[in-house]
């Protein structure tokens, strides 16, 4: 397998670029290239449309900005030298480290990759809010830079490069995670060159400035990475990053297919397993099985994603205001109702933490376990409960619609059977998941099943989900939920540029959610990580963005058959 793999990848290497030390180091065998596989489909390499998991790996290594993540998930400086934030938190003013290259290409004069400038940084953030360019990462400044005197659109100067290495970003109001914004893939920086020569197509002809660089993309079949050999970064030994020569990607759609060909050794690398796979990785308890021991590692990583049931709570789309649904006592009632440790248990292999507290996973920065305090099972209460909001024991309860998908088919009939338990009648609607999305986010899904995946570190993203301003479906708040006080607290925060301030009123904004209850939290996420043993570098991140500028094989071995 390994002979058929450097034959095929040295081919796209010789047609594309001719010899380079990654075409000699295949051809003697000792090239160090990364395999992993990506279920989901890649759509663009784009930075403008990195909106989902299979576009930001990529997009990572082939990209870089002015802020990246920590391990611990804090911003740190990438591209950015030095900056400074006005003493009122709307002017942030970034100097940029000099020196740094686009990927070569013939966009260039010369085919040489031309230095990085403050001028294409305002390029990238302009075209993500123009509407020509239709990016799904627009709203990440569309709300937050500085307004024109009119108020109906941006300021020209909102993002402007004062010189060749200055950058000045100005906001319409503080904006306390704003740095967090930064370090998405969606701000990336982008040459105007290569843009204006591809239009359209430019989404898989990418030029960035990353630790690798395109040589191949055969859609829904391959992608192969090869080392960027002016990569800027260096190790603490002055070592050049990366240390791979090139990376692989396949495009394996069946999850235990994938799982099978990890097993076989044809990947290094996999993230997620199938629900209907993971006895096959851990014990009920959550462990890893002592068969699997030794044999690659098994990672169980904090996720920052929150599973959810979501209610409807707009009253325009009921009959009449007396819908259970608009009853908080109901919704608490069928919070109660549920055994989340069981649940957890026996469907996922304990993969994940019981959504005892709020909305915010215990993975986000911040997080004081036991401040927010949510529902624990305790069918008593629940029963006690519709006793309050004038159902008793279920009587007179009309048969509640639940929305999901397929994948989610196990969980919620078992949550079905809970609610069944105390007297409420759920019936379960099983659409496709575009249909399923559509349906939550145009108000037609009145009782849904939903997850929330922060798109950066912060809390504030996932109270965004229930800000008044941001209903469905042009904003989050899929649920219309709508609470004077919440929104106050809110603005309030997304102003406050001190942390530790912000602390505290993200937990009072969390437990105003549990108690009004426009959703039930069933648990915050894990994700399984599965490694070759021979990988090394290779951190995980509550994030699960794969980084592979720093991996490598144990004692430079190679791939094996």
């Amino acid at each position: 397998m390994l002979r058929q793999f450097c034959a095929y990848l040295m081919a796209v290497l010789l047609i594309t670029a001719g010899c380079t030390a990654t075409d000699n180091a295949l051809e003697d065998g000792n090239a160090k290239v990364f395999r992993y596989n990506q279920a989901e489909g890649l759509s663009s390499l784009d930075p403008a449309f990195a909106r989902n998991q299979a576009n930001v790996w990529a997009i990572t290594n082939l990209y870089s900005g002015l802020f990246e993540l920590s391990p611990d998930m804090y911003p740190i400086p990438d591209m950015v030298d030095s900056w400074e934030v006005s003493e009122d938190g709307g002017t942030y003013t970034f100097n940029l480290k000099k020196g740094i290259r686009f990927h070569d290409s013939e966009v260039f004069e010369g085919g040489k990759g031309r230095e990085v400038t403050a001028e294409d940084f305002e390029y990238s953030f302009k075209r993500l809010l123009d509407p020509a360019t239709a990016s799904t990462g627009a709203w990440i400044f569309n709300d937050k830079v500085k307004k024109n005197e009119a108020g109906d659109g941006f300021a020209e100067n909102w993002v402007e490069a004062t010189d060749k290495y200055t950058l000045v970003l100005r906001l319409e109001k503080p904006f306390g995670p704003f740095l967090e914004i930064l370090t998405m893939p969606y701000t990336f920086a982008v040459p105007k060159e290569a843009v204006e020569k591809w239009g359209k197509d430019f989404r898989k002809h990418p030029v960035g400035t990353g630790p690798f660089q395109l040589k191949s993309w055969d859609e829904g079949n391959s992608l192969i990475m090869v080392k960027n050999p002016n990569y800027w970064k260096d190790d603490a030994n002055g070592q050049q990053l990366p240390y791979l020569d090139a990376v692989m990607v396949s495009f394996i759609q069946d999850r235990n297919q994938e799982l099978l060909t990890f097993q076989q050794g044809k990947l290094d690398f996999m993230s997620g397993v199938e629900a209907n796979s993971i006895d096959l990785i851990l014990d009920k308890d959550g462990a890893v099985k002592e068969e699997i021991k030794g044999k690659f590692v098994v990672q169980k990583v904090p996720y920052l994603n929150t599973e959810y049931i979501g209610f409807q709570l707009d009253p325009s789309v009921y009959k009449g205001a007396n819908h259970p649904i608009l009853n908080k006592d109901f919704r608490k009632a069928m919070n109660y109702a549920i055994n989340r440790e069981e649940m957890l248990k026996y469907l996922f292999n304990n993969l994940g933490t019981p959504g005892k507290g709020g909305i915010i996973p215990p993975a986000i920065k911040y997080f004081k376990e036991n401040t927010v305090k949510g529902y624990t099972y305790d069918p008593a209460k629940a029963e006690e409960l519709l006793k309050t909001a004038g159902y008793p024991g279920g009587k007179g309860l009309p048969t509640i619609k639940l929305n999901t998908t397929v994948q989610s088919k196990p969980m919620v009939e078992y949550l079905q059977k809970q609610w069944g338990a105390v007297g409420i009648p759920v019936e379960i609607e099983i659409n496709q998941t575009a249909t399923h999305q559509e349906l939550i986010d145009n108000s037609r899904a009145n009782f849904f099943r939903g997850s929330w995946l922060g798109d950066y570190p912060d809390a504030e993203n996932y109270l965004a989900m229930f800000y008044s301003k941001y209903f469905s479906p042009a904003g989050p708040n899929k649920t219309h939920f709508n609470n004077s006080e919440f929104d106050k607290l809110y603005e309030k925060a997304r102003y406050e540029s001190e942390g530790f301030n912000r602390l505290d009123l993200y937990h009072k904004m969390d437990q105003i959610i549990m108690e009004e209850a426009p959703v039930i939290v069933l648990f915050y996420d894990e994700v399984v990580r599965l490694t070759q043993n021979n990988v090394t570098g290779l951190e995980p991140n509550p994030m699960n963005v794969l980084d592979l500028e720093r991996a490598s094989f144990v004692d430079g071995e190679v791939i094996q058959e």
